[in-house]
């Protein structure tokens, strides 16, 4: 019976479903550890996934810097 909710909820409410799970997971988070460490934390995952994002484009990083460093 909870698989079927669960997948009728995954195949018509997806974003909802994960909306949810994510507010949930971000209210513990505050709650365990306090807001400003949560915040910090959030940075420093968007600050992961961007430099993962210029991996990705197999993009040096020195030569990433040397760019955007170059142009200011």
């Amino acid at each position: 019976m909870f698989r079927e909710v669960l997948n009728e909820l995954l195949a018509n409410h997806r974003g909802r479903f994960f909306g949810v799970l994510l507010g949930f997971v971000v209210g513990a988070i505050i709650l365990i550890i306090g807001f400003w460490k949560t915040v910090f934390l959030a940075l420093c995952a968007l600050v992961g996934y961007w430099i993962g994002g210029i991996s990705d484009k197999k993009e040096r990083f020195i030569s990433f810097l040397d760019r955007i460093l170059h142009n200011s």
